[in-house]
């Protein structure tokens, strides 16, 4: 049955709803924006409280809140984003 056609299975571009894929890929976006400032943050924070010698427990936390601060700022969705 190779010429038949079934006019409801027919694939027509545009037409398929893709509010799943979307709301999946915009999570996926969101854990992985908001993962890396967190890998960051934390890499940053071991590194000066055990690597810097002379620093400790609160040039780290600066430091660290210092990062998060300026990474929230940068990352976070901006309103007028259309994407």
């Amino acid at each position: 049955m190779a010429g038949h056609h079934d006019s409801h299975n027919d694939y027509v571009k545009g037409e398929m709803d893709i509010h799943d894929q979307q709301n999946s890929y915009n999570l996926f976006m969101g854990m992985t924006k908001w993962g890396s400032l967190g890998t960051a943050a934390f890499v940053l924070f071991i590194t000066v409280m055990f690597a810097v010698k002379g620093a400790g427990f609160i040039p780290a936390v600066i430091s660290t809140g210092a990062l998060v601060v300026i990474g929230w700022l940068m990352l976070k969705t901006k309103p007028d984003a259309k994407h």
